[in-house]
């Protein structure tokens, strides 16, 4: 058996033999519910325009066939992903950001410029949000890519539980990233598992599954405002940072010192700040909005 990088999980080597494939993954209310996010292995989600918000969805242990909807690239996105190699996969998006990711080493599979069918627009969904990946062959096509190297530290199911790391018990996170985005996590401790909401309501994948994380990692993040209505999530340098994980959240530090480098997660004793085995999710909430943690 082998360690699943992006998870910390235990797999056999051979179904980790390829690379990783992060995905734009739209979060207008019309392109909910989204495919698969409960098979991701991370979740990045970042402040887009108009106080919406979208993600960046990321899948290596587990690819499934499709995911969607696909969206455009935004400025942060090469900061992003660029730490997991690999692919990213994107509807498109302005020149000056495409050329930003095109710029990485990442491979980019992009809709607007896709003639090899790797891409289709489900009738059953309301435009622009109906663009989806078929996934599984996108990884197929470029198996001979690297895996992506580890992007935080693992630790035991209940990885906090530490004194010195003094995690407080946790039984909802709520999050503002604007009016009009304020996701929330509900600690399910029958299952060990943090319940997704969105602006008051379960929030629910394509599956019928509620959608889910073993680890809600929250850092808060400056907002860059030099693309005009683009609001830029800042990811190189540091600021205040929260794990939480079995039913505790501790505080600490996130710092990433170049695009290539992985976020790297520090609890305020100095030790590194660990996850559970399983999947996680990166919530990047602007300084100009807040997270409560409620016993």
């Amino acid at each position: 058996m082998s360690f699943a990088p992006l998870r910390g999980t235990a797999a056999e080597a051979s179904s980790l033999a390829h690379p990783s494939i992060a995905v734009k993954i739209d979060n207008h209310e019309e392109a909910r519910p989204q495919i698969a996010l409960n098979r991701t292995d991370i979740v990045f989600e970042e402040l887009v325009e108009g106080g919406l918000t979208r993600y960046v969805a990321v899948w290596h242990s587990d690819v499934p066939d499709e995911v969607g909807p696909v969206r455009s690239i935004r400025p942060m996105d090469p900061d992003i992903a660029s730490p997991l190699g690999g692919i990213i996969a994107y509807s498109g998006g302005q020149d000056q950001f495409v050329a930003m990711m095109m710029a990485t080493p990442l491979v980019n599979i992009v809709f607007d410029f896709d003639d090899t069918g790797l891409f289709y627009r489900a009738d059953e969904r309301p435009g622009p949000h109906d663009v989806i990946l078929r996934s599984a062959e996108a990884v197929s096509r470029n198996a001979s890519l690297a895996p992506p190297p580890v992007q935080f530290h693992y630790g035991t199911a209940d990885p906090l539980a530490a004194p010195a790391l003094a995690a407080v018990p946790t039984s909802r996170i709520e999050l503002v990233f604007s009016d009009g985005r304020f996701p929330a996590w509900d600690w399910d401790a029958a299952a060990s598992v943090w319940l997704r909401s969105q602006e008051g309501s379960p929030d629910a994948e394509a599956s019928g599954e509620r959608v889910r994380a073993t680890n809600v990692v929250t850092v808060r993040v400056a907002i860059d405002g030099s693309y005009g209505e683009v609001p830029k999530t800042v990811m190189i340098g540091s600021g205040e940072a929260w794990v939480s994980v079995a039913g505790r959240t501790a505080h600490g530090t996130w710092s990433k010192d170049a695009a290539g480098s992985p976020i790297t997660l520090t609890a305020d004793d100095g030790s590194p700040l660990r996850l559970a085995p399983g999947n996680t999710w990166v919530e990047l909430v602007p300084g100009e909005g807040s997270a409560t943690f409620t016993p």
